[in-house]
């Protein structure tokens, strides 16, 4: 009797495990900033803003606490998707490359971001990218 009740665990292991099993990309944070490193958000210069994807498919948004971007569901692909931000200050385009990842689960990853625009500059900071508008 022990012998099948262990059997039937290994079972129920080796086939809950496996096609199931996804890691979403990391997110995308944006913080948005003047020259004096003053948050654009919180001042209320920035007031309007959104990211549409080169097929003009708008990003979904998220506004942090701490006056932070989250773009939501970007990255989930093979190769290069090329993004432009527009708002009330500036204009400026980006794209993230992606490629899929197989280890314990399947998912994806971001392998690097790119960014275009006049008088912007971008640092990637921890778990974050602050764009320096000028």
């Amino acid at each position: 009797m022990k012998k099948i009740f262990i059997f039937f665990v290994m079972i129920f292991l080796f086939t809950a495990c496996g096609e199931d099993c996804y890691n979403a990309p990391q997110p995308i944070v944006f913080e948005f900033v003047n020259s004096n490193d003053e948050n654009l958000i919180t001042n209320g210069s920035l007031t309007s803003y959104s990211i549409v994807e080169e097929n003009q498919t708008g990003v979904q948004l998220t506004k942090t606490s701490d006056d932070k971007i989250i773009l939501e569901n970007v990255g989930a692909y093979n190769g290069t998707k090329n993004y432009k931000f527009t708002s009330n200050i500036k204009n400026f385009d980006f794209s993230i490359q992606s490629s899929e990842f197989k280890g314990g689960c399947n998912g994806y990853q971001i392998n690097k971001l790119t960014f275009t625009g006049i008088k912007i500059d971008v640092t990637d900071e921890k778990g974050y990218y602050k764009i320096i508008f000028q």
